[in-house]
């Protein structure tokens, strides 16, 4: 009999950021380790994954993390956590791993930790056991596990789709799923992200007829298509879709291109490698130029591509833009921007709509099935904001689960299961955001966060005067800068005051031989800060800067 806590530190109530910790007695495992976008309102700020202080101090009780699949949401924090976490073992199947140990070295990051697993093939911990089964997703080599304990089995799934046209390694193996629901399944964490969608996903998830008609109807024009790095099946029915048509294919992008050579090498995607041109010929008529999303910056290189800024690739009016992905609704708002200014560039824009085509997530039908092979005591939605969580409540309730045998949570709340039986301990675990911005290691703050709205909404003020080392006397200044603020040369009379203020401020706060500077930065904060206000109605930020010769 066990003692088992669950709990998420990211991917609750939220789109992205997943990280699952189930822990029994004293082993923890980890699933997935997630980043997810940053807004327009978080300025500067590239990605957030969760706050893992918990795993950091129980780092020796780790037995692995586990990830599902090769997508950011999933496995986009490792870069970040095993900076901290070295001796951690991270599991994952074959392309899941050459995903994830592409992003490592480009980090510098040791990937001498990266452990390889194949579904069906078990993985003990003692008198614990992993158990990977294969899930069809738009990225090969997708599983779910099962966490065999004591008590009965624990199965998270991930994202998965019901699909049998999804063969090799997009298969799903239905039969093991089946196999795993007799044995009996204590908690089944099932993903939310489509529960309120009716019917199963498949097939309004394939884009393929789409994709022909598209490249039909604008035969002879240059056709630019964007898709998630990893996302190998949208790729090849991109391919599926042109093979045959007189296109060729350009790849932007080093990395992308080596992904989707050695997916060719490997059997991931099928297609003739000699159809697939060097950046030369990019500005070619009729060639299909496939663009992926950085980590960190969505539509980052399409944007740069519109804006102007590539040296490789010159938009025209001619060309025809595909997104080859639903948007989903976190990044709807910098789709939107972004939909625009291809719009403006006179390019043919086609977006793969939300309302005719599905992502690979489970809707409905597909939770219903998987409930029904599971047969799962317990029942816990992840994977979702709290109204998907809702409604895939909503489905297990379809299906006869009580009330109080279905499980909806936030983040850090605990979950706890004593000898199989669902326990209201009130426990929390502290967690949150870390947001990162370029290199940097760490949490920005959102002290930060501020300090750049208040920079970009009311601009800067930076008074700088020159004092004598000895007496204390002003030699220069005080000298107003500003930048992002007002128009200097039509506002001199504001400028002419705010120099007044200053210079006052400095002459009642400098006696002989002593100045509080404290005293001074406040009082000239205070005083320039009302001025400022009052003519103006904006609050910019505004520094002293001393020196003494």
């Amino acid at each position: 009999m066990s003692k088992i806590k669950m709990f998420a530190l990211g991917g609750l109530n939220e789109l992205g950021k997943n990280m699952y910790v189930i822990e029994v007695n004293k082993d923890i495992f980890v699933f997935d380790a997630g980043l997810k976008y940053a807004d327009d309102s978080m300025l500067g700020v590239d990605y957030i994954i969760p706050n893992y202080d918990y795993l950091k101090e129980n780092s020796k009780r780790i037995k692995g993390i586990f990830i599902t699949h090769g997508h950011e949401k999933q496995m986009g924090a490792l870069c970040d956590i095993l900076l901290d976490l070295k001796d951690v073992k991270v599991y994952g199947t074959h392309f899941t791993l050459e995903i994830i140990k592409q992003e490592l070295v480009e980090d510098e990051i040791s990937i001498s930790n990266l452990v390889e697993i194949k579904p069906f093939n078990n993985i003990s911990f003692g008198e614990n056991s992993i158990f990977p089964i294969s899930l069809s997703h738009d990225v090969p080599d997708a599983v779910g596990y099962v966490l065999n304990t004591p008590d009965g089995a624990i199965v998270y799934t991930g994202n998965f789709v019901f699909d049998s046209a999804m063969l090799g390694p997009y298969h799903t193996d239905i039969g093991t799923l089946g196999y795993v629901g007799k044995k009996g399944v204590l908690c089944l964490m099932n993903e939310s992200i489509y529960a309120d969608r009716p019917g199963f996903t498949s097939p309004s998830h394939r884009i393929e007829p789409a994709l022909k008609e598209i490249l039909s109807l604008n035969d002879g024009k240059r056709v630019l298509f964007n898709v998630l790095k990893t996302q190998l099946y949208r790729i090849q029915e991109l391919f599926n879709a042109i093979s045959s048509m007189h296109r060729d294919v350009v790849i932007m992008g080093k990395g992308l291109e080596k992904l989707i050579l050695s997916a060719i090498d490997e059997g991931y995607i099928k297609f003739n490698k000699e159809r697939i041109l060097t950046l030369k010929e990019v500005n070619n008529h009729n060639v299909v130029v496939i663009v992926s999303d950085e980590r960190e910056k969505p539509f980052g290189n399409l944007n740069r591509i519109v804006k102007g800024y590539d040296k490789f690739i010159t938009l025209t009016s001619d060309d025809v833009i595909i997104f080859a992905t639903p948007i989903s609704d976190e990044l709807d708002k910098a789709a939107t921007h972004l939909f625009d200014d291809i719009s403006k560039k006179g390019c043919t824009l086609k977006v793969i709509s939300n309302r005719n085509y599905k992502s690979f997530h489970a809707s409905r039908e597909d939770l219903l099935l998987m409930i029904d092979l599971m047969k799962p005591k317990y029942y816990f939605p992840v994977c979702g904001e709290y109204r998907h969580q809702v409604a895939n409540k909503d489905v297990a309730k379809m299906v006869g689960m009580d009330d109080d045998h279905i499980i909806l949570a936030t983040n850090g709340v605990v979950i706890t299961l004593e000898n199989g039986e669902l326990k209201d301990t009130n426990e929390k675990i502290p967690v949150g955001d870390i947001q990162i911005d370029g290199k940097t290691v760490g949490d920005i703050g959102e002290l930060v966060l501020k300090d750049r709205e208040l920079l970009s909404e009311n601009g800067i003020v930076i008074v700088t005067t020159t004092l004598d080392k000895v007496t204390k006397d002003v030699l220069a200044g005080p000298e107003i800068l500003t930048r992002g603020f007002i128009y200097v040369k039509e506002s001199t009379d504001i400028m002419n005051e705010a120099t007044n203020i200053a210079k006052t401020v400095l002459e009642n706060n400098i006696t002989p031989n002593y100045v509080d500077y404290t005293k001074v930065r406040n009082d000239l904060r205070e005083a320039l800060g009302s001025y400022l206000y009052n003519e103006t109605e904006c609050k910019p930020m505004i520094l002293l800067v001393i020196q003494e010769v």
